[in-house]
């Protein structure tokens, strides 16, 4: 008799791991702490590649829906020096490994794939169990339980099922977005729709960067990082949007208008996003019944890949429950071991180090540099 599988969590390898058990016949319940599937906003665009996240929604069978909901020409690029100056732009012939969607779209393209009843949704793990046999106990916010053979924390950054495996938590990078929107930029925010153009733009400098995208219409979605203690951002008040905006665009003085509108002239309050992570080695031992996917298992600060991760990770432990539905364990050992080289490689790619906001190397003709080296 094939495992029940219990999955904590709704997000994108949550929910990509509950597909594809569902596509090779294994049962599945998710569980997942928001009360709905629109309770919030989920982010901004994602860039889905196709050495991770695309091979993920292959073994999904959900390709044609994927396509369905690219949008194109958002995957050009531009660089730009602090005075607005574009130094190059990276346009979207269509051929790129990495179409952008948003990332509320692809999460219903896999909602609408499983069958109803799949996601419970208003249940918040509170805490996990082991019993005996490999068994797990999951315990809910509202007081509820369930007991589970198989149990996969795909809970996120602050996951609960971490703690059965490892007493690792996540630690501050030194590093923070602020998020912020500005909508109808085309007719409201003219100079800085221009300058951001039609895909996405980063203007990097050391300890600090502007980034933009291009959502659906003409939204722009901007992310400012700085390299600042948390102290430094506990200090501001965001209760107060425009002062918090204006004492963060202070660090960018002297910086194109059109960039620091950004933060000036959004149509929304600034939202301070901190960057986590865990250890790059992080490791546990195989322990019977449980295993993590995602940012509950290898939390890192954002690289582009986080997502694509988790949905391989969900994919590829489907697969092996799949190919071993007599052994268990084999296949979560399977997992582990490949997800575990996976994710290290994620964060030690050639020029990760060199290229660190902290590094003096963050400048707009150092990545053009890099681009152009790559590309030869």
């Amino acid at each position: 008799m094939r495992t029940p599988v219990t999955i904590i969590g709704a997000g994108l390898g949550g929910l990509t791991l509950a597909r594809v058990l569902h596509v090779h016949g294994i049962p599945v319940t998710v569980h997942e702490a928001e009360s709905s599937p629109a309770v919030r906003a989920q982010g901004g665009m994602l860039d889905i590649h196709d050495h991770n996240g695309q091979l993920a929604l292959e073994a999904a069978g959900l390709m044609d829906e994927f396509r369905a909901v690219v949008i194109e020409g958002r995957q050009t690029m531009r660089l730009v020096e602090q005075d607005g100056t574009v130094l190059h732009e990276m346009a979207d012939d269509g051929t790129g490994g990495r179409p952008e969607v948003q990332r509320a779209e692809l999460r219903r393209v896999l909602l609408e794939s499983l069958p109803a009843g799949t996601v419970q949704w208003g249940r918040k793990a509170s805490g996990a169990r082991a019993l005996a046999e490999g068994r797990h106990e999951v315990t809910f916010a509202d007081g509820g339980t369930a007991v589970t053979s198989l149990l996969v924390g795909a809970d996120g950054a602050w996951s609960r099922v971490r703690a059965l495996l490892s007493d690792a938590a996540p630690e501050y990078v030194g590093t923070s977005f602020v998020e912020t929107y500005l909508f109808d930029a085309d007719t409201r925010h003219t100079g800085t729709a221009k300058m951001v153009g039609g895909g996405s733009m980063v203007a990097p400098s050391p300890g600090k960067e502007i980034f933009a995208h291009r959502e659906s219409g003409d939204t722009l979605h901007a992310y400012v990082a700085l390299s600042r203690p948390l102290e430094w951002f506990a200090a501001i008040d965001f209760t107060h949007p425009s002062a918090a905006a204006a004492r963060i665009a202070r660090e960018f003085d002297g910086w194109a208008p059109e960039l620091t509108a950004l933060l000036t002239d959004a149509d929304t309050a600034p939202v301070l996003r901190p960057h986590y992570a865990l250890p790059a080695e992080h490791r546990w031992e195989r322990t019977p019944g449980v295993t993590l996917i995602g940012d509950a298992a290898h939390l890192a600060a954002p690289n582009g890949e986080g997502a694509n991760l988790a949905m391989l990770d969900g994919a590829e432990l489907a697969k092996a429950l799949a190919a071993h539905p007599r052994d268990v364990e084999a296949a979560l050992t399977e997992h582990e071991q490949a997800m575990f080289a996976r994710s290290a490689e994620a964060v030690t790619f050639e020029g990760a180090e060199i290229h660190g906001i902290d590094s003096e190397n963050n400048t707009a003709r150092a990545m053009l540099e890099m681009i152009t080296e790559q590309g030869r």
